[in-house]
């Protein structure tokens, strides 16, 4: 990214006799559609581009922003970022440059498909899924891309600078009949361009939505109580990256928040468990060649065999921990200072055929796909929704229930997995923390729980 001035004096400024400062320059365009009743809904297009300065004195941060790249702007808000941590001090920097490339290759670049493709695919796919089952009532169709480029300059001579496409879509499909409505939705993305939506993939997310929804109508009340639960791969990794991965983040460990504070080394798992971050992942939606600290992305293991190995962590969470940051430090935009946060999240495949989880289990019940829920870190609780499941009877999938949730905590659970499934599913979608979103992916093979609470809805 040409910025039209050194960055280094603003760097040094921000700096004023802290330990630590850095600029973050952002230039992002983006496109979004939504289509609703039938209807171009809404259509935004357009350019954001800014600058978030950093200052660390004492390991407390001040911050500041603006959309003004001028010198003189960027100077004079170095200045206010250092006053606000600490005044004084003198130093010199030399930068060293380092250009990153995100893991991903690009074949189409959703800036070069005119937006009228763009809405035109998106109505397609919305008219398709109408046409698939009267039943179905209700579609939204949602289109985001973007491009972001990044440079992260820092007090340590760092320079470096990355580049990152993003494609998403997703389709929610409301399916109604005889009094009973039921929601699919399916979503696909990540660190790619338009070739991803091309040959039928983008209709075939809305069908995997519309489908999901229509077979949740026919579905009866699921039963309640205690029972043995196959989260397949088709799952996602919704409940590693709640349940477990939010309370391995350095920052809610450091605050005594993590039901995993102070647990490196001892066994947190079954031996058949092993977590691991991974921002390096070519082509998926929480990947990228640099975190925005300028950190490059890496594979953390963060529970190996069941033992927790060690925590995620950005730069500031590692300067109090004493630790290296490990390239989770990510931002909303520039107008957000950097927290730490996780990327590509995912439990790693055992050494059992799914097909024999399922049948080595008599009685139970299969999640499809798992929907929303709640988590405390602090101690590992969570309940989640089950968007698709089905019960499991004599070693076979059998008819489809509706109305399930998942009740249990996070730490006993993963102790507890007995079989762990050769697949491997991902889910893609937006983690919220401190009021910031950031692009993430979740994944898991096909997993079994012999025993987990169920919640069934009332006949």
């Amino acid at each position: 990214m040409e910025l039209g001035f050194e960055p280094e004096h603003a760097v040094l400024a921000a700096l004023g006799g802290g330990s630590f400062a850095d600029l973050f320059f952002e230039h992002r365009a983006t496109t979004s559609l939504l289509i609703e009743e039938d209807r171009v809904e809404k259509v935004v297009a357009g350019v954001d581009a800014g600058v978030g300065i950093r200052s660390i004195h004492d390991f407390k941060t001040a911050y500041g922003y603006l959309s003004d790249l001028s010198p003189a702007r960027v100077m004079e808000v170095a200045k206010g970022v250092a006053h606000a941590a600490r005044e004084g001090g003198e130093a010199a920097l030399r930068l060293r440059k380092a250009v990153s490339r995100s893991p991903a290759r690009v074949v189409l670049e959703p800036d070069k498909v005119p937006l009228m493709d763009k809405v035109e695919l998106t109505l397609a796919v919305n008219r398709a899924v109408r046409k698939l089952d009267n039943r179905v009532v209700q579609v939204r169709v949602i289109y985001r891309d973007s491009q972001q480029e990044v440079r992260v300059v820092n007090s340590e001579g760092l320079d470096a600078s990355d580049l990152r496409t993003h494609t998403m879509f997703a389709v929610e499909v409301v399916a109604a009949d005889k009094g009973v409505v039921q929601t699919g939705l399916e979503s696909a993305g990540g660190l790619a361009g338009f070739e991803i939506l091309k040959e039928g993939a983008a209709e075939e997310i809305g069908f995997k939505a519309a489908r999901r929804a229509l077979t949740m109508l026919g579905a009866r009340p699921a039963p309640a109580g205690a029972m043995c639960v196959v989260l397949s791969a088709s799952a996602g990794g919704t409940m590693i990256h709640e349940a477990v991965g939010h309370g391995l983040e350095a920052d809610l460990s450091q605050e005594g928040l993590s039901v995993y504070a102070g647990r490196i080394g001892q066994k947190v798992a079954s031996d058949l468990i092993t977590v691991v971050d991974d921002g390096t992942v070519e082509g998926h939606r929480g990947s990228f060649g640099i975190d925005d600290e300028g950190v490059p992305a890496k594979r953390n293991v963060l529970v190996d065999a069941g033992v927790l190995k060690g925590f995620m962590y950005d730069r500031l969470t590692a300067m109090k921990h004493g630790a290296q940051p490990t390239g989770n430090g990510r931002r909303e935009s520039f107008r957000h200072r950097p927290i730490v946060r996780m990327t590509n999240t995912l439990i790693t495949p055992g050494g059992s055929d799914p097909r024999e989880i399922i049948s080595a289990t008599q009685k139970g019940l299969m999640v499809a796909k798992m929907g929303g829920g709640q988590v405390n870190t602090k101690n590992g609780d969570f309940v989640f929704e089950v968007a698709e499941g089905y019960l499991i009877e004599g070693g076979e999938v059998a008819e489809p229930v509706r109305g399930a949730t998942i009740t249990g905590n996070g730490p006993r659970i993963l102790e507890t997995i007995d079989m762990v499934g050769s697949d491997l599913g991902f889910t893609v979608g937006t983690c919220g923390k401190d009021g910031q979103g950031a692009p993430v992916s979740d994944g898991q093979p096909t997993l079994r729980i012999p025993e987990v609470v169920v919640g069934g809805e009332v006949s």
